[in-house]
């Protein structure tokens, strides 16, 4: 039976491509720190599940969806870099290492960008916290010299799907008369729906000669405001409060997170998939939400 692995496969995204993966007919291992799955403290299981795998696709570590004090930033940090280099490690132990490993990475990379579109090529990593997590992941998974694994890391923009992810909270922001746009409404929203993102894994898995970085999001990106105007349209909820600020700043101190995930302006265009052939499924956010909403 063809075999892959999923490492930090219990989340909204790795649920999905479990369920995916088996509809193909794979048997899906997975890594996790829950009971009923390969523990990240059983070397020889992680190494055994690895072994004649076809894809590893790693999707581990602590969400940002978080305030970021001292303890929350080493757990974001640590939690990808250790699961990272787990990984790696056991690939250089097996017999028979898996084809590929695709690491995630994350779209937030780049600088908040309101002035023009960031690519593989010409986009400027950007500084902070967040792009620390971003460059260092990316460093430790590149870091290891696998001549029998192709690897690829994937920069995802913010995914949308049905049940689970960011679409909750901006339901629940439009439901309840919040859905105007947020801090200025200028900042860019890149955005990927799930099922895109399955099938970019299954056409880089096909593509042997393709390795590095690819941005994972959708080409049509849309303003803030643009994408709090598309959810009251598919919501039928004609009116929506803007959040200036000030006010986000003291609602994300209550629900524990951070202004950053609202306000960094997340400009990001698929240049290398779309310059491969990659065509999307869901190319607009208007499809998109349509697909998830109704």
């Amino acid at each position: 039976m063809k075999k892959i692995v999923l490492a930090g496969g219990t989340g909204f995204i790795g649920e999905y491509f479990k369920e995916k993966f088996k509809e193909l007919g794979y048997e899906v291992k997975i890594i996790s720190r829950q009971m009923q799955h390969i523990s990240w403290e059983d070397k020889d299981g992680i190494k055994e599940a690895l072994e004649d795998a076809e894809l590893l696709i790693n999707l581990a570590g602590k969400s940002v969806n978080c305030r970021y004090n001292e303890t929350n930033k080493n757990e974001i940090m640590n939690s990808r870099i250790r699961t990272t280099t787990l990984l790696g490690e056991a690939i250089q132990a097996c017999e028979n290492p898996p084809e590929i490993w695709m690491n995630s990475s994350t779209a937030t990379i780049y600088r908040h960008a309101e002035d023009r579109p960031m690519t593989e090529d010409t986009g400027e990593i950007g500084t902070g916290f967040s792009v620390d997590v971003a460059t260092n992941w990316e460093q430790t998974f590149f870091s290891f010299d696998l001549p029998n694994t192709r690897q690829i890391a994937l920069r995802i923009a913010i995914v949308l799907g049905k049940g689970g992810g960011v679409m909750t909270p901006y339901q629940n922001l439009v439901k309840f008369g919040l859905g105007g746009f947020q801090g200025t409404g200028n900042q860019m929203f890149s955005w990927i729906h799930i099922e895109d993102l399955f099938k970019i894994v299954l056409f880089l898995k096909e593509k042997e000669e393709l390795t590095g970085v690819f941005n994972c999001s959708s080409p049509q990106p849309v303003s803030n405001r643009e994408l709090m105007k598309e959810l009251r349209k598919t919501m039928n909820v004609p009116v929506g409060l803007p959040s200036p600020k000030w006010i986000l700043e003291i609602g994300s101190l209550l629900i524990k997170t951070e202004t950053e995930l609202v306000l960094k302006s997340r400009w990001v265009l698929p240049e290398r998939l779309e310059r491969e052939g990659y065509t999307f499924t869901f190319e607009t956010l208007e499809k998109a939400l349509q697909d998830i909403l109704n």
